[in-house]
């Protein structure tokens, strides 16, 4: 079973790094690129994960410490045109499932709701002739996803969260299309977990996307990132940031003229303090209105 001392770090690990939008915005290859004022849409995001192994700095903990996740995140948006400039307001509903399995079976489960993020990303540059496009989006994570202290695994983090993300987006050739974005997160403290009131340094994602379009109406692409969710410190104790490097890739369609699907396959390249996920497979619906 997981010891004292890694359960620590198992937990630290869940808090900054299982949910999809935990400490950085993952993108789909595309998210920037733009539609007209007035467009609604509703996407499904569906994910599910599988990690094998934990590790402590670079080192592999000992045992076979599993934890799966089956997360689903719900979003609605919609482009509005404020004074010329390009704007999406949006609400994400995460939900899902977590279970900690072999030597990590003492983590138990967990399910019900993440914690709701709105966000309102803005074009600086919406360049619908050339595909180029640049944007900020600045997201708010509110603590009303399900959570308790006396539970190892939780869906919500109880605290609020701010993430700023920067990404530009072009097509290099008329086939080939690439993303690049940054951004940086800020996290309030979680005054009611276990150990003490949780604080924790900025954390930070690096990551880019490149499609190529197989006809109008489909595209393969991939994609890596880097994302560092920041040193944290309980009790005046001071834990080394969890660190992710991961790929993906997969393809895109459009089965009809305002329904697109998405499906990518991903790992893991490196994790230090943290779960290392083995296999993830991602979902996404996209529906226009």
């Amino acid at each position: 079973m997981i010891q004292a001392k890694q359960l620590r770090i198992a937990l630290l690990a869940i808090t900054t790094a299982i949910s999809p939008f935990a400490q950085a915005i993952d993108l789909d290859a595309g998210d920037y690129d733009t539609a007209p004022a007035g467009t609604t849409a509703g996407l499904l995001y569906l994910q599910h994960a599988e990690r094998g192994s934990l590790y402590s700095g670079s080192d592999k903990v000992a045992g076979h410490n599993e934890l799966d996740s089956n997360i689903g995140i719900a979003r609605l948006v919609h482009y509005t045109d404020i004074s010329g400039i390009l704007t999406l307001p949006q609400i994400l509903l995460p939900f899902g499932q977590l279970k900690g399995k072999d030597d990590a079976s003492g983590l138990g489960k967990a399910s019900g709701f993440g914690d709701a993020i709105l966000a309102i990303p803005t074009w600086l540059v919406n360049d619908t002739v050339n595909h180029t496009y640049f944007a900020i989006a600045p997201y708010l994570y509110l603590p009303t996803g399900n959570y308790d202290r006396n539970k190892a695994l939780n869906l919500g983090e109880n605290r609020y969260k701010g993430t700023l993300q920067v990404a530009y987006s072009t097509r290099l050739t008329p086939d080939i299309a690439w993303d690049v974005a940054g951004d940086v997160t800020v996290y309030g403290d979680n005054s009611d977990a276990v150990g003490g009131t949780l604080k924790q340094d900025l954390g930070y994602q690096l990551q880019t996307n490149a499609r190529y379009f197989l006809s109008p109406k489909a595209d393969l692409r991939a994609g890596i990132s880097y994302a560092d969710a920041g040193e944290t410190k309980q009790n005046g104790i001071k834990s080394d940031a969890t660190t992710q490097s991961k790929f993906w890739l997969g393809s895109a369609f459009w089965v009809a003229p305002k329904t697109q699907f998405i499906l990518t396959y991903g790992r893991d390249i490196k994790v230090e303090n943290g779960f290392k996920e083995d296999n993830r497979l991602n979902f996404r619906l996209l529906q226009i209105f």
